[in-house]
């Protein structure tokens, strides 16, 4: 009969056998982790978790929410710069009576308004800027003729106080005169946006035809001269072999959400400015389903649709993959002694491990399984501590931009706005019990009364799917919603040019992550602003436990 075991060596079994199931175990949680993982998507965000969502060097913590990426105008503080002051405008009418000493019959000449009169131009900067108060007017363009005798049409470029870039934008407006005491104008009347029609010329830029925009098509917008979305010649033969590059081949991380390709993306720019290399860029994106009414991946999809190309060319070194490709495939042909090339099949191959390496391409690979196709894991970990993700190199489209200021505009730059969030969690009792009660129009008009005065402009940005949801509303305040700006995307649209001139002609869809942009930027420069999850309901936003 087999002798019984020490009771000090079945401890020791029992012990390892534990630790064993425990490091199992471990390894199947890491496991699904690992495959199911994708960096976050928050939605309209507050100002203070967005900044503690990117200051994070790690990955970003899992959200839940159809968002929209908050770019880099997070980190910029309000731009310096000189606007036009109360305190000029009465420099220069100083300056205008010191020249000559007026009497009641130089009055007389005001009878007829002369519009290259400084008066004139004087006369509007004064009233705008008491008109507009969450303005800062940046210059005038000199006045032109209206349509009548005592009219002047006025065009300037403006910036609202809450927008953080440098970014100008347009307006253009008729102005009615009359004249005081002082033999200075006074504004009587001024029309609304976009009236003056007659300044829309001085603001008017030629198209200048490029190789990626093929046949241009006519419009009647007004182009943005601040946009320039061609794509760079990588330059002479001889300028594209001493270059040095960094491509990222097209891993895993395709057809995901906004989040996870900026995330992604800025990792890939932050190692190519980190290795002082040109980072080759593949404009080319798919559009996650969750941003799309089919709920279907949609691909075919250009970065230029939706982040500005213009400043990341001006910021950060990179060349169009198309161009890049076609180069390199030319000095291939052409020459015996081909171009060098290191080939990184690996993530794990550490950016500083690239340092001293003088091929003139370093091809990273992204074959291996998920998440190892993933871009973000060359600065995970240890790659953290020195590659830092250039996030002010990522801005918003300015012609998306262009809409969400013409929304303002047209609200005269004055309004209040609430975001309203519904959609799916209102039918999710479980984990938003209040949602759809605290969010009804009724529940709405309660809480507006107390903040927001009547007639007030209102702005909601909401992913309510019915338009006359928020027809109470309309009892108490100027209702605006982001479907009644359609013609800002329609066929004869500012946009609809630039898309066209992008695709060669093709018609482009103004999708689920474009409106996410317009409409979170509208509500983002509303003089008072109310959140769902802040103002207006009871509930958390991840729900029931999750405050």
């Amino acid at each position: 009969m087999r002798e019984s075991e020490p009771i000090g060596q079945m401890f020791i079994r029992l012990i390892s056998n534990l630790c064993f199931s425990v490091f199992l175990f471990s390894v199947l949680i890491f496991t699904v982790i690992a495959i199911t993982y994708q960096p976050p998507d928050p939605w309209l965000e507050s100002t203070s978790a967005l900044t503690k969502f990117f200051s994070k060097t790690e990955n970003p913590t899992l959200e839940d929410g159809n968002s929209i990426l908050k770019s880099g105008e997070v980190f910029r503080s309000v731009p310096s710069g000189s606007s036009i002051t109360e305190q000029m405008i009465d420099k220069a009418e100083k300056k205008l009576k010191n020249l000559a000493v007026m009497d009641d019959s130089d009055c007389d000449e005001l009878r007829v308004v002369n519009c290259s009169d400084p008066r004139v131009l004087l006369a509007v900067e004064r009233f705008n800027l008491k008109q507009f108060k969450s303005v800062l007017f940046l210059e005038y363009l000199t006045p032109v003729n209206g349509s009548k005798a005592n009219e002047c049409d006025v065009a300037w470029r403006f910036r609202s106080k809450r927008d953080k870039s440098w970014r100008k934008y347009k307006d253009f407006r008729r102005f009615r005169f009359e004249y005081g005491e002082d033999c200075f104008y006074r504004v009587e009347h001024a029309s609304g946006w976009h009236s003056g029609i007659n300044a829309k010329r001085l603001l008017r830029r030629r198209v200048n035809g490029t190789r990626s925009a093929g046949n241009t098509i006519v419009s009647k917008a007004i182009l943005d001269d601040e946009i320039n979305d061609t794509i760079l010649s990588t330059g002479s033969e001889a300028d594209f072999k001493e270059g040095k590059y960094l491509y990222y081949k097209r891993g895993g991380d395709y057809c995901k959400g906004m989040n996870h390709f900026a995330w992604s993306f800025l990792c890939g720019l932050g190692e190519a400015m980190y290795l002082k290399r040109t980072f080759v860029m593949d404009l080319s994106m798919c559009l996650a389903a969750k941003y799309n009414p089919s709920n279907q991946d949609v691909d075919g999809k250009d970065f230029r649709y939706y982040f500005d190309f213009e400043h990341l060319k001006d910021v950060a070194s990179v060349v169009e993959e198309g161009e890049f490709l076609r180069e390199w495939k030319k000095w291939d042909q052409k020459h015996e002694k081909k171009v060098s090339v290191k080939k990184v099949v690996s993530y794990k191959v550490k950016p500083k491990n690239l340092k001293k390496d003088n091929s003139t391409i370093i091809w990273r690979q992204f074959d291996a399984p998920s998440p190892g196709n993933f871009w973000f894991m060359v600065c995970d970990r240890e790659a953290a501590k020195y590659i830092e993700r250039p996030w002010h190199a990522l801005l918003k489209s300015k012609i998306l931009l262009n809409i969400v200021a013409e929304i303002g505009g047209r609200m005269d730059y004055e309004y209040d706005a609430i975001h309203v969030v519904r959609g799916e969690r209102v039918k999710n009792k479980k984990l938003w019990p209040n949602l759809d009660s605290d969010t009804s129009p009724g529940a709405l008009l309660e809480k507006l009364e107390e903040v927001v005065h009547p007639w007030t402009n209102l702005y909601i940005a909401t992913n309510e799917p019915s338009y006359n949801y928020f027809d109470t509303l309309r009892s108490e305040y100027k209702v605006h919603l982001l479907d009644d700006y359609r013609d800002l995307w329609n066929s004869t649209s500012e946009w609809y040019h630039w898309m066209t001139r992008l695709t060669r002609g093709r018609p482009v869809e103004f999708d689920g992550y474009m409106r996410a942009i317009v409409d979170t930027e509208v509500f983002y420069r509303g003089k008072i602003r109310l959140e769902t999850f802040n103002n207006l309901t009871k509930d958390c936003k991840d729900g029931v436990g999750y405050c």
